[in-house]
């Protein structure tokens, strides 16, 4: 038998724990100190700078995802002269084009990173997100060419990178993560979405401010041509652009990082005792296979008792045809849909409520004030919702635990809306702003974080990544529901000359029906506060019973798993 080889990767961000134990022979014994290692180390600078890498990847996606009502409202102004604004068609389909190609990288990138590897395809993602967002910056149209038509191209192939991350990112994230304070270090990662909001705000009060002069000189959006024009055209290139700044500073790092140690030891080696190989196992390698012509005979009868499955399509859909695992995976996803339906729906078009609600254009006298309006507005949802809500999720998903949290939010959602639906007419535009404000509170401070932490954690390794992905693929569908199905309706009625958004209290009583059925979803989730990945997913560690299983049954082997499971778990 060979020598075990070393596995590539590693950087002060990421530990490669699988090779601080390949001395140890016995690969039961290494893979249960090595995740030992992971669960129980303290937490300390190694898991910020982890956090940090992966996080800085969701910052740039959520720049990115969020800058669209700003680009949209500026396209109008610079393509459609003498309008303003952009049909409502061709706004929709800009907004969908992202999610529209997130729904392929999370199902695609998902996938791959279960077969492939997740040090393999961590990294790709970025190139997706770096190359588009430039690209996109850069473009313009001509006389065969619409550029709403180059945009929308664009925003689908960078969605592909930006659905890449979210499985990657989140997955990583939990298998490197010490147990106790796992869900803080992915509500960490994920919270990084509320600065990326946050820089693409201030972006955009800054490029306004630097272009006031000739803003001015337009009293209304629809007059903003010549000098002004020119001035919103380099604005939203200036947007979009910027937001590739961060992601070529993550790059390395997610190019660098090692093979997680579960991916390592539960994927890379095929455990079924008939086709035993962990030659794979040892040797690492990202796109290796394992070699099915080195055994270690002596462990066969032990390996039999901790088997875990061979990943296959056949053994994915015997894994989902239990009633159990399809009602978690079912519960994960609907939630993930449900909260998309609402949340995307209000946040991409931030810049159409705040104008509905009087707040951009209120005494606004010029493009100017109009546009300032719009980026201090989104700036004080953000400050005074979105971010602390995030990190409020941050400092209480350990102790408060996945589940309340996530019920607590969909409930007070669903009130939220309910009375911006309802009272709608009745409620002054401060009023509405404020109720606003506090829905995206507890949009981060409830289901918009859970939905992304407990799909990390409750699926077995071998399908952690595609489950991620197609309960956060799920999540898409339902923003493009939210925007291209409900979100439009809010238009529904309007008159040349009066209100074009007659139907918004309606639409707003429609996102608090979604909220409502993510209440009974979080039913089918599970409380995964300070449980290892191994305890949640059914795959317990029984590498300390390796003698006792040479002399004993397969009935007394199963009574003693959860025995050792919880040596690893202390």
């Amino acid at each position: 038998m060979g020598a075990p080889q070393k596995t590539a990767g590693g950087n002060n961000a990421y530990h490669n724990f699988y090779n601080d134990f390949l001395h140890i022979k016995d690969p039961n014994e290494r893979r249960r100190l090595a995740l030992a290692e992971v669960d129980r180390a303290p937490f300390g600078w190694y898991h910020v700078r982890a956090v940090a890498v992966a996080g800085v990847g969701f910052f740039t996606d959520s720049y990115d995802i969020f800058t669209v009502s700003l680009l949209t409202l500026m396209l109008g102004i610079v393509y459609y002269p003498g309008e303003g604004k952009m049909p409502t068609t061709s706004d929709t389909a800009i907004k969908l084009a992202t999610s529209a190609g997130t729904v392929i990288g999370q199902v695609g990138f998902g996938a791959a990173a279960d077969i492939f590897g997740r040090k393999s395809m961590y990294g790709l993602e970025l190139l997706f997100i770096i190359f588009a967002t430039l690209a996109q910056a850069l473009a313009s149209g001509s006389p065969s060419i619409n550029i709403i038509g180059i945009i929308i191209f664009w925003r689908v192939l960078m969605g592909v990178g930006i659905g890449g991350d979210y499985p990657l990112s989140s997955i990583i994230t939990s298998e490197f993560a010490t147990t106790k304070w796992r869900g803080a270090m992915m509500g960490a990662v994920f919270a990084m979405q509320g600065l990326g909001q946050l820089a693409a705000a201030f972006v955009m009060l800054f490029v306004t401010l630097g272009f006031k002069k000739s803003l001015e000189a337009a009293p209304t959006l629809a007059s903003c041509t010549g000098d002004c024009a020119v001035a919103v055209d380099k604005m939203w290139r200036t947007v979009i652009g910027i937001g590739a700044v961060p992601g070529c500073i993550a790059l390395y790092y997610r190019l660098t990082i090692p093979e997680t140690p579960r991916y390592t030891f539960d994927v890379k080696k095929d455990v079924e005792q008939a086709s035993d190989d962990i030659e794979a196992f040892k040797t690492g390698k990202p796109k290796g296979q394992p070699d099915e012509a080195t055994r270690i005979v002596a462990k066969q009868e032990a390996e039999k008792e901790m088997e875990i499955p061979k990943a296959s399509w056949g053994d994915f859909f015997r894994h989902y045809s239990k009633r159990k695992n399809a009602m978690l995976l079912a519960g994960t996803a609907l939630s993930w849909c449900f909260l998309d339906i609402a949340y995307y729906g209000v946040s991409l078009n931030n810049a159409t409520i705040l104008n509905v609600i009087g707040y951009s254009t209120t005494g606004a006298k010029n493009t100017y004030e109009i546009l300032y309006n719009t980026a201090v507005g989104n700036l004080i949802i953000v400050l005074a919702g979105a971010v602390p809500g995030y990190w409020v999720t941050v400092f209480t998903v350990d102790t408060v635990g996945r589940k309340p949290i996530q019920f607590m939010g969909f409930g007070i959602l669903t009130i939220l809306f309910v009375v911006m639906g309802f009272a709608y007419k009745h409620l002054s535009p401060h009023a509405l702003l404020a109720i606003f404000v506090l829905a995206q509170f507890f949009f981060n401070f409830g289901p918009n974080a859970t939905t992304f932490i407990v799909p990390g954690e409750v699926f077995p390794t071998r399908y952690r990544s595609t489950s991620h992905g197609l309960s956060a693929a799920m999540g898409k569908i339902g923003s493009i529901i939210g925007q291209g199905a409900i979100a439009p309706l809010r238009t529904r009625g309007a008159v040349k000359g009066g209100n074009p958004n007659p139907w918004m209290n309606h639409v707003l009583e429609i996102y608090a029906l979604f909220m409502l059925l993510g209440v009974g979803t979080t039913f089918l989730i599970p409380e995964t506060k300070r449980k290892t990945l191994e305890e949640l997913s059914g795959e317990f560690d029984m590498s300390g019973e390796v003698e006792a299983q040479r002399d004993t049954t397969v009935t007394e082997n199963k009574t003693e798993a959860p025995s050792s499971s919880a040596v690893v778990n202390v």
